[in-house]
């Protein structure tokens, strides 16, 4: 019996940029600002396109959830397939963000999007050909920050040397709400985790969704830890000690095991869109990765 697909909008009345399916290099421009530890930061910024009009982003799903072949798919207005990770723009102006929402909160089910498959879809990781799931629910809605990827060739001098992890980076989002998967969302960034799991970089970028009720409140680390107390501490160690209970070492955190303020995680987002444009102009070799 053929499979059935569900077809959800997921974002309506949504902004988008004129360089939506564009995979153009960044032409950036640099100006100064401090981090929270008085050194001087260049901020490079986003490449920028005009605003245009997008009604409606949509998922598809196909095959049954928790099963091997589960994908949600994302289709434009016109019923055409893209990427999550390469065709819905990052920056929105204004210091929003997209974010796509992989795992809900309070769920389990290890979701992530398939970066070696055409058009990216999520599906459920696995080990060993079994679904993979966290040995407890996570606490936050977690996903990605698309057109972003840290790039496995660079080592990183200020977190230990470590390689990024091939991946687009990973943000975790601190509102009550519980989102879906493959719900897009305009965040704004507020702290930055370093994490190194098994030698690799792989950043947690915490934010906040802006229709969240205490968004306008919370715009930096200091705000995270006065409105959300005890929050960053609460997901450092949860990502810390999830692989524990498999027999696995727990993972450790780069920059003095602290999470960086917003200046830093702009930087982090920027640093990775500007490899994710090389590796989709290919001036670095792609490997087993998707470009579609």
């Amino acid at each position: 019996m053929a499979t059935a697909a569900r077809v959800i909008a997921v974002a309506s009345n949504t902004t988008t940029a004129s360089c939506f399916l564009r995979k153009a290099p960044l032409v950036l421009k640099q100006r100064s600002l401090s981090s929270s530890g008085g050194r001087r930061l260049t901020k490079r910024l986003f490449f920028t396109c005009n605003a245009i009009h997008k009604p409606q982003v949509q998922i598809k799903e196909e095959g049954q959830p928790e099963t091997l072949d589960y994908r949600v798919f994302f289709v434009d207005d016109s019923g055409k397939k893209i990427s999550p990770w390469h065709d819905i723009p990052l920056h929105l102006g204004d210091g929003a963000f997209n974010f796509v929402v992989e795992i809900p909160k309070e769920s389990s089910a290890k979701m992530e999007v398939a970066t070696d498959e055409s058009y990216t879809p999520i599906k459920q990781d696995t080990k060993k050909g079994k679904l993979r799931y966290y040995p407890y629910n996570i606490n936050w809605n977690y996903g990605l920050l698309p057109q972003t990827w840290e790039d496995p060739s660079f080592a990183n001098s200020e977190v230990e040397g470590a390689l990024g992890d091939n991946d687009p980076v990973d943000v975790v989002e601190i509102g009550e709400k519980r989102r879906k998967i493959g719900e897009v969302l305009k965040v704004k960034p507020l702290a930055a985790l370093a994490m190194i799991d098994e030698g690799e970089l792989d950043w947690k970028i915490v934010a906040i969704s802006l229709d969240n009720p205490k968004a306008s409140l919370v715009n930096d680390v200091d705000d995270v830890e006065k409105h959300f107390p005890g929050t960053l501490s609460s997901i450092r160690d949860w990502f810390r000690d999830y692989k524990i209970p498999d027999g696995k070492p727990a993972n450790k955190f780069g920059l003095g095991n602290k999470a960086a303020n917003k200046d830093y995680a702009l930087k982090v987002i920027t640093e990775t869109n500007e490899s994710w444009a090389k590796l989709v102009k290919r001036t670095i070799p792609a490997g087993e990765l998707s470009l579609l």
